[in-house]
């Protein structure tokens, strides 16, 4: 065959690769990256923003509330108890909004929401006003108006000796209970499941423990005979919502009857 019959050959050259392409997507890869980083510290930035905000109204509110109220500002039992009360608030407050922000959520949720049962819809909001009147009169009856009796010194010391083992139980049981809710329900939404660890191991409700001895401990650091009354409702009605807990856990929650088993008392050991 001749050299003019001979096939075409077409050589089809790659596009030419320009030296600082590599570098090029180095550059873009790097940029979003850092755009990434940027984005993600602006937020953290903005929660801890958050929880500054959120941390100074709570430290003012209860001072605020209690002295007020009391008329005296100098009120040393007063004091005592506010910072106790916002000591017990922020530490709460501090774990879940850093370390556990489900379980923030889901006691943020108002009455009535999800599957709360239907009597506890109307028992919680009872609890809530019954804790705003406690609240308020303690200091009008113990130092505004006078209307309880001096109490005792020691009876005082008694009642902030108390308040300590309320502040270990509150805080423990919302740190190593992920599912404390405020509402009687079952959190199918979040897998709950027993926890039957820590203080959960000592009563099946350390939760409501802490709560007792705080609305006893409370109204003696304050001397507060109405405060004391208020209390000892508050006792019973917790008692009735324990009760009713109980009965929807042991039928709805798996595991449940065995921990019953385990930890044999409710609220106070080998008494309930």
């Amino acid at each position: 065959m001749s050299h003019s019959m001979q096939p075409c050959r077409m050589r089809v050259s790659a596009p030419p690769v320009s030296k600082h392409s590599g570098s090029s997507r180095a550059c873009f890869s790097s940029s979003r990256d850092l755009e990434h980083i940027h984005c993600e510290t602006g937020k953290q930035k903005m929660k801890a923003v958050r929880f500054i905000f959120g941390s100074l109204i709570t430290v003012s509110f209860c001072p605020a509330v209690i002295l007020s109220l009391s008329g005296n500002w100098r009120w040393l039992e007063g004091w005592i108890f506010s910072l106790w009360f916002d000591a017990m608030v922020l530490s709460n407050y501090a774990y879940m909004y850093w370390y556990d922000p489900a379980l923030l959520a889901e006691r943020s949720k108002a009455p009535g929401s999800d599957n709360q049962k239907t009597w506890d819809k109307y028992l919680i909001i009872g609890i809530y006003v019954l804790g705003i009147v406690w609240l308020v009169v303690m200091p009008l009856d113990a130092k505004r108006f006078g209307w309880s009796p001096s109490f005792p010194e020691w009876l005082k010391v008694l009642g902030g000796l108390i308040l300590l083992p309320s502040l270990y139980l509150i805080y423990r049981a919302t740190v190593e209970n992920t599912y404390l809710s405020t509402l009687v329900r079952i959190q199918t939404d979040r897998h709950q499941r027993v926890i039957s660890t820590g203080v959960y191991g000592f009563v099946r409700h350390p939760l409501y423990l802490g709560c007792l001895f705080m609305m006893i401990g409370a109204p003696l650091l304050l001397g507060s005979i109405c405060g004391l009354i208020i209390g000892l409702i508050g006792v019973i009605v917790l008692a009735g919502r324990i009760m009713g807990e109980e009965k929807m856990l042991v039928n709805e929650l798996e595991g449940y009857e065995e921990y019953k088993k385990k930890v044999k008392y409710r609220l106070f050991p080998h008494v309930w």
